[in-house]
């Protein structure tokens, strides 16, 4: 009787640190703390960045479109919050098998070339890429090793291309 007790002590005190120290999912969205970025802007500020480009770029872009055939180029590009979250989390964990520190994603204006297919011949397209740091693991006794810059691109991650293009510009 008396090991019995203690197997329930046991199970009680590891019952009771189960409890205490393994993470709980945030049931209550008030509970999680939001930060605004750095760098979110207004809605009224996208609109003039948005409207400039139509005012200085949009005649150029669009011209090279008409060559192609097209009234117009894509000037966005779109991808479900589903994609972000997934591209996040398996850069985090390529940039991390690679030994980098991730530090954030870059966003690339590209065009598609003439072998892309009649939906996306010579059409701008955007695709992120990952910026990394050198970090984990790869320490060097050369305190002057400058042969790796802070927020490089990662040149090993594969970018996040094949969003939806299209969108005649910010909303009015």
């Amino acid at each position: 009787m008396k090991k019995l007790s203690f197997i329930i002590l046991g199970f009680l005190l590891g019952a009771l640190a189960t409890y205490f120290f393994c993470p709980r999912q945030v049931d209550n969205i008030e509970d999680v703390k939001i930060i605004k970025p750095k760098g979110a802007i207004e809605p009224g500020n996208a609109k003039v960045l948005n409207d400039n480009w139509t005012k200085f770029r949009e005649a150029a872009v669009d011209s090279a479109a008409k060559k192609q055939g097209r009234n117009k180029d894509d000037r966005s590009t779109w991808w479900s919050l589903d994609d972000i979250e997934n591209y996040i989390a398996y850069s985090k964990h390529v940039t991390d098998s690679l030994k980098y520190d991730m530090t954030g994603i870059r966003v690339y204006l590209g065009v598609y070339g003439n072998n892309a297919g009649r939906t996306k011949k010579n059409l701008t397209t955007m695709f992120l890429v990952p910026t990394v740091k050198k970090g984990k693991a790869n320490a060097s006794m050369n305190p002057f090793n400058f042969s790796f810059q802070n927020n490089g691109d990662c040149p090993e991650c594969p970018p996040l291309n094949d969003g939806q293009g299209g969108g005649s510009g910010y909303p009015k």
